[in-house]
């Protein structure tokens, strides 16, 4: 059972936040601290990660997301909002997930990041890993999912795989 975040985290869930600068960043936090969070809440507290441990975790995602920041002490606060994005992916790609909830992971980002993130999630499927992918633009959706739950007013109204088309979702959301 599922009754706290850490549960979740020790089943190999993470999740992406809709709302990245309130519920997702530390802001006055470095990108490094930022980076490890998820991780050192699952090690537990009395299981510090050594700070070399924390400084190559951080390197080695800011390498693989491509995370612009001037060194990986940044406070996140200071980078963009495509960056900050990609510093709470890290987050929960460091904790080794098996399934992630990306809530809306690309509003408010400039569309290089934005395809970046996209292919991301396809790679992230494609090695085995479970996205659930949730967004409000159709377009994005056809390109980065295999099979759509549609949803209308918080409500399942259809599901949707194989040849998916903006069509065919419009009809789902008008008839459902």
């Amino acid at each position: 059972k599922i009754r706290h975040p850490i549960d979740a985290m020790h089943l190999g869930m993470g999740m992406l936040p809709d709302y990245r600068k309130a519920e997702g960043i530390i802001g006055d936090l470095s990108v490094r601290e930022n980076i490890i969070l998820a991780m050192q809440a699952k090690r537990g507290i009395l299981d510090l990660i050594p700070m070399k441990e924390q400084e190559e975790i951080a390197d080695k995602f800011i390498d693989l997301l491509q995370i612009k920041c001037a060194s990986r002490e940044t406070p996140v606060k200071q980078l963009s909002g495509g960056n900050q994005q990609k510093v709470i992916i890290a987050r929960w790609l460091a904790t080794d997930p098996d399934f992630l909830i990306l809530d809306e992971p690309t509003r408010g980002i400039d569309i290089g990041t934005k395809t970046e993130i996209q292919k991301l999630v396809i790679q992230l499927a494609q090695e085995g890993k479970g996205v659930l992918f949730i967004s409000s633009e159709i377009e994005e959706m056809l390109r980065t999912c295999n099979r759509l739950a549609v949803l209308r007013d918080g409500a399942k109204v259809g599901e949707l795989s194989g040849d998916m088309t903006q069509e065919k979702v419009m009809k789902t959301i008008a008839e459902g």
